[in-house]
Order: C-alpha cells, then sequence, then structure tokens
C-alpha cells in the first residue's frame, strides 16, 4: 500500500484556519510520513501570497485554484484541476461540501476508491435543493467517514455503512513548553477559541454571565477567534451589564493561543444550530485544551458529545442550561487536578498518529 498515491480534495487548508482545513492537513502530513505520495487540491484563500509561501515548505504537493473575481470560474477550474488529479491518483479523499459534489462528479469518469469525509454542517444543509446534491453524491463513495457520531446520524439514510474517526490532535505540539506564560483576568478564567459566530456558542454564555457571577464574583470570560460577530456580542454584553467580565482577543498566533489555553481553568464551548444548518461536527479545540491540562464544558447535541468524555474530561450540558453550567463549573473547580489529568490522557487517545492507523485501515 506504500506505493499508492493519495489525492486529498478539501474546501479549505492552511495557514489560514479553519477546521476542515486542519484535519485535511494533518490526513495529509501524517499519511506522507507513513511512506504515502500526497496531493492537495484546494483553493487560495489569502489575497496575498501566504498560501503558496506556506505551501513551499511542506513535503507534499498543494495545488491551488487561484482567487477570482467571478467565483462561478473557480468552481469551474475546481473540477478540471480535480479531475488531473484523479488521473494520476489511486485514493481519493473529499472533504468540504463542494469538494464532495466535485468528486463525486469525476467519479463519473474515473475508476477510483473514493473516500467522503463529513464534519457536520455539509450534511446538514436546509437548502433542498443543496442538500439533493449531496445526497446524491455521497451514494456514489465507496466509502464514508463520519468525525463524530453526531455527524453520521445525517446520513443514516443512506443506508452505507458509515465509518466514525474522530478529529484528532498533534499532542506533542500542545505539550511542549512555552516560553513565558501570560495572565487573563479572572477567577475562574473561561475560556472559548473559534470564530466569533452563533455557532460556536459565545452568545450562549454571555447570556449566562449574569446568573454565573453571583456564585463567581471574578469569573471572566475570554474569547479566541476570528471576532465576526464580537461586535454584536460585545453589545448584548453591554445591555446585560457584563461587559468588564467578556474580553474578545481575536485572532492569535498559536504560541498566543497555547499560553491562553495554559492560563485558562474551564474551556467552554455552548455551540448551538445556526440558522442555516451549520453545526459543531466535533470541537477540536477542546481536545487542544485538554492536552495542556484544561477541563472543557460542551452542548449536548452536537459533535461535542464525543469530544467530551463527560465527568472524566467535562461535562456535557444543554446550551441554555444556566443551572447546569454553574453547577459544571462547580465540579470542576472542586477537584482540578483529577480533571486535570483525566483531560490529558483523554487527549493523548486523539493523537494524530493513532487517528491516521484507523484512516489507513480504511486503504486495506
Amino acid at each position: 500500500m506504500k506505493n499508492k498515491k493519495i489525492l486529498i480534495v478539501s474546501s479549505e487548508f492552511p495557514p489560514l484556519p479553519g477546521g476542515i482545513g486542519n484535519h485535511a492537513y494533518n490526513l495529509a502530513s501524517y499519511f506522507c510520513k507513513k511512506g504515502y505520495q500526497i496531493q492537495v487540491v484546494t483553493d487560495q484563500r489569502a489575497n496575498d501570497n501566504t498560501d503558496f509561501i506556506f505551501d513551499e515548505s511542506q513535503r507534499f504537493k498543494i495545488k491551488r485554484i487561484a482567487l477570482k473575481r467571478l467565483r462561478f470560474l473557480m468552481y469551474i477550474q475546481r473540477v478540471f484541476m480535480t479531475a488531473n488529479a484523479i488521473r494520476k491518483s489511486n485514493i481519493v479523499f473529499a472533504t468540504g461540501k463542494f469538494s464532495l459534489w466535485n468528486v463525486a462528479f469525476c467519479s463519473l469518469f474515473f475508476n477510483r476508491e473514493t473516500i467522503a469525509v463529513l464534519h457536520g454542517s455539509e450534511v446538514n444543509l436546509k437548502n433542498g435543493v443543496l442538500q439533493y446534491l449531496t445526497t446524491k453524491s455521497l451514494k456514489r463513495f465507496n466509502k464514508l467517514v463520519a468525525v463524530s457520531h453526531f455527524t453520521k446520524h445525517f446520513v443514516s439514510h443512506l443506508k452505507k455503512p458509515v465509518f466514525v474517526i474522530p478529529n484528532g490532535i498533534d499532542v506533542a505540539f500542545w505539550e511542549k513548553p512555552t516560553h513565558g506564560d501570560i495572565l487573563l483576568s479572572g477567577k475562574p478564567v473561561l475560556t472559548t477559541v473559534g470564530r466569533v459566530s452563533d455557532r460556536k456558542g459565545q452568545l450562549n454564555v454571555i447570556k449566562q454571565l449574569p446568573e454565573l457571577i453571583k456564585c463567581f464574583p471574578n469569573v471572566h470570560y475570554h474569547s479566541i477567534g476570528i471576532p465576526s460577530q464580537a461586535e454584536a456580542f460585545t453589545a448584548i454584553a453591554k445591555k446585560l451589564g457584563v461587559e468588564k467580565h467578556v474580553t474578545f482577543h481575536g485572532a492569535v498566533s498559536s504560541k498566543q493561543l497555547k499560553q491562553a489555553l495554559k492560563a485558562t481553568d474551564i474551556f467552554v464551548m455552548l455551540s448551538s444550530e445556526s440558522v442555516s444548518g451549520d453545526v459543531e461536527g466535533f470541537g477540536i479545540a477542546i481536545l487542544e485544551a485538554n492536552a495542556v491540562g484544561v477541563p472543557a464544558i460542551g452542548s449536548k447535541g452536537c459533535g461535542i458529545e464525543d469530544a467530551i468524555n463527560t465527568g472524566a474530561t467535562g461535562f456535557l450540558i444543554e446550551p441554555d442550561n444556566t443551572l447546569a453550567l454553574k453547577h459544571a463549573v462547580e465540579k470542576l473547580l472542586e477537584n482540578p487536578e483529577k480533571f486535570s489529568s483525566k483531560a490529558r490522557q483523554w487527549a493523548k487517545k486523539h493523537d494524530w498518529n493513532s487517528i491516521i492507523e484507523q484512516y489507513e485501515a480504511l486503504l486495506k
């Protein structure tokens, strides 16, 4: 199998952030370490040369669809570039909504082993036409991989085997010591990492701060990530009178992120489904927090249920249940050493060195 050529078609890819891109990058990197020939087809996302500088430093080939003012021209180029890459590959992974459609279409002309990686939102589309396209596309794949049992249930109607392989992290990176520490205000320090949006649940935390403050007067909520809706959420915090207990840090470097997590008492991700059907398929940021010893509180009813070992590495609650949130915070603060130790152990079970073995088993 080591002479097999693997193509990964992804809707996003580093260096810009994104869960699908992060997953695709690790899939490519760890297959490459195992001796497979890897090629990635993805979009250019930055308006400058950032993407291409990043690509030159990788051990595998990356082909990007150049940004164009007319987006439909990019879609056409994606299909042609993907078809050409499939011709030279033995196995094709597709990850991201358009990638699923793209690879399924190309499979009409090429007989290759095809594997779809499903994250969540791309199989929970509210638009009937788009959902129909996705369903028809998935039926053409040889194998389906869901990153959580929550994501798996969206495709149960297909009557096809679905393999659940959780998201992974590079444990060694998160365990590596950082030079210098930072201090985050508050006690306890609650932190969420992710784009500021309805899906990530920052607003759910803010709305419950008035009651939390009654039990924890010095509590402070820190939000780290692209501040898409930070202005709107700040306005709500002001109306609730809790703006002094909330800080939006924006996007930070990986070093700063690690330092912030180490200064955190409890990681919080009270995700909820957006109107468009955008859902949390797993919650990789939870495992990253776990890797530095930070337990988590997350939402029930989404992929986070697979990311938290409830009672050991944190707790699962309804995202709007303030009483449950208060009890979870109290429990985690009662025995921080125990939960921290369990969190680190849990993170190690999701190291990419182990996760890639599960993906490799699909090829045999």
